[in-house]
């Protein structure tokens, strides 16, 4: 048995385009799915969609509550749905409580209103640093919050898509929606950052 260590090992785009290949030949992809799908991806699933969830949420008391209650049900309302977006609970912040978000095993997030995963939040020192010093990671990723306010790390499971709801910061009010979701984030959806409304600014047009 030739054994010759001294061959490169195939690159993960490689091994992923010889599986597909493989697949494809046996019958196992529908014709187009691939593409589709990556579209969807590339499209479909943006934190843009989570701000206007928010957004909704900061100026309805019933989608509010429905949130909170459901908060699958409540982004279905949106057609905000789909893979990894089964199971969406929302966590809201107060100002004395900040809700961050993880998946300590992989990079799982809620696709449809966070977008995919960023590579800091697939980063193994994330995933094992935020759940042991939250505090500091966050410090060092430009959120310094003061003692008195509480973290809750969530860890993301296969039945559990966490979405950050965070708290209306002073100032917007009069805000339109579309104006409210302009200052969310992925990273407050993530909760590692807080939406940020300069002093006697004026609404974003």
């Amino acid at each position: 048995m030739n054994n010759d260590s001294s061959k490169p090992a195939a690159s993960a785009s490689d091994r992923a385009f010889a599986l597909n290949q493989a697949l494809e030949e046996r019958g196992l992809i529908p014709e187009g799915y691939v593409e589709t799908f990556t579209e969807v991806m590339e499209n479909d699933f943006d934190p843009a969609n989570g701000a206007r969830v928010v957004a909704r949420a900061w100026v309805d008391p019933e989608f509010h509550a429905l949130l909170l209650r459901d908060g699958t049900a409540a982004c279905d309302l949106f057609g905000y749905t789909g893979v990894q977006g089964e199971y969406i609970v929302a966590l809201e912040n107060t100002p004395t409580l900040q809700n961050v978000i993880v998946c300590t095993l992989c990079s799982c997030t809620a696709w449809p209103v966070l977008g995919l995963p960023p590579d800091w939040y697939k980063s193994f020192e994330y995933r094992a640093r935020v759940v042991r010093e939250s505090r500091t990671v966050l410090r060092e990723m430009g959120l310094d919050l003061p003692p008195e306010v509480e973290i809750r790390v969530w860890d993301t499971t296969a039945e559990t898509r966490y979405m950050v709801l965070p708290f209306r910061p002073a100032g917007t009010e009069g805000w339109t929606e579309e104006q409210l979701a302009s200052i969310v984030t992925k990273d407050v959806l993530i909760g590692i950052a807080r939406p940020e409304v300069q002093p006697s600014s004026q609404p974003p047009r």
